[in-house]
């Protein structure tokens, strides 16, 4: 089994963190799936896409985002929400590694949030899915996770009254 490759990416959402939590909890599904696809091509998709450039090519795969679970803590000095996640991609999954992730959600003022995603793949394929994710697929995934957190956090921006 190969080891675990670690991404973690952040953005804000300029909304109290009371609203973020509150959509993300009742809502989180509808909010990665409306943040995440193509609004010509996956109109009528059930499955999600990641996207990613990467030396000016556009690389997308639709995905299965499932959230396992959510937890709400308020310790002496924060406040935070962590909604577990994982994804695979919606066709032949077994030839793409399984996200794994915490997305954290942080209050940095009364007015602003934090979205804070820390997630693991393994490489599918053992020592030929390794040697690929050396040369490319590490950039790809991290660059799928920075734009799939961009996104949320617009449609967060731009979706909450």
């Amino acid at each position: 089994m190969a080891k675990a490759t670690s991404i973690r990416c952040y953005d804000y959402v300029n909304h109290s963190y009371e609203k973020v939590c509150e959509i993300l909890a009742w809502k989180g599904n509808e909010v990665f799936h409306q943040a995440t696809k193509s609004a010509e091509s996956r109109a009528e998709s059930v499955a999600a896409g990641l996207h990613a450039k990467i030396a000016g090519i556009d690389v997308a795969k639709d995905i299965v985002i499932q959230i396992k679970g959510l937890v709400e803590a308020d310790g002496n000095l924060q406040r935070k929400t962590s909604i577990e996640l994982e994804w695979e991609a919606a066709d032949a999954p077994r030839l793409f590694p399984v996200m794994k992730a915490q997305l954290h959600i942080y209050p940095i003022t009364g007015t602003e949030t934090q979205l804070d995603f820390q997630g693991e793949y393994e490489p599918p394929l053992g020592v030929v899915g390794k040697a690929i994710d050396a040369v490319v697929g590490h950039r790809i995934a991290e660059a799928s996770v920075h734009h799939f957190i961009y996104e949320v956090a617009g449609f967060l921006r731009d979706n909450i009254d």
